[in-house]
Formats: structure tokens, C-alpha cells, sequence
């Protein structure tokens, strides 16, 4: 099994990198699309925070490399503005990391 990696990717109608006035409905039939891309890249879509109003997603996936992820994103000719590999911390594994000392 190939070691996995979290990813952050951004997108902005201001950048041309999300469709502006995309309605929720045709969101929700493209986002159908890219889990079938991502899937294909072998990829794991996790969440998509998504403000249709601004026009601004922010994925986060799981991947063995940014590549994997570009080429998802290629597969549904969705841009974006960048690939980040991330981290991922939650408030609770903060406080057991500072309260261990």
C-alpha cells in the first residue's frame, strides 16, 4: 500500500480557478465527477469547504503525492491555485501536545 499524504487545494472565481455562479445543484453533480477522478488517481476526496456565494473551495484530499492530485483536477479541467501538502492538527491534539510536558 502506497504511504498517503494529506493535501490542501484552493480555488477562487477571482482567479479563474472556480466556476462563478455555480449553483449548488451543479456543485453537487460535478463534485460526482471529480470522486471518480480522484478515484482513478487514487486520490481520497475528505472534504471540500465551499463558499458558492464567494466563489471559493478549499479541498482537502489524501494522496501519494501532489501530483495525483493535479492530474485529478486535470481529469475534470477544474484549475486551481495551489497544491499544498499539510499537516493536520486538531485543538485537542494541541492541548495533549503542550499539557505533556
Amino acid at each position: 500500500m502506497r504511504k498517503m499524504r494529506y493535501f490542501i487545494d484552493t480555488h477562487d472565481s477571482a482567479k479563474g480557478t472556480f466556476p462563478a455562479g455555480i449553483s449548488k445543484e451543479d456543485f453537487t453533480g460535478f463534485y460526482e465527477k471529480y470522486q471518480a477522478a480522484c478515484a482513478a488517481e487514487g486520490v481520497v476526496s475528505l472534504r471540500i469547504h465551499v463558499g458558492l456565494g464567494e466563489g471559493r473551495a478549499f479541498c482537502v484530499t489524501m494522496a501519494p503525492d501532489a501530483e495525483a492530485v493535479r492530474r485529478a483536477h486535470e481529469r475534470v479541467g477544474l484549475p486551481f491555485d495551489s497544491i499544498t501538502e499539510i499537516s493536520t492538527a486538531s485543538p485537542d491534539a494541541l492541548f495533549a501536545l503542550t499539557s505533556a510536558a
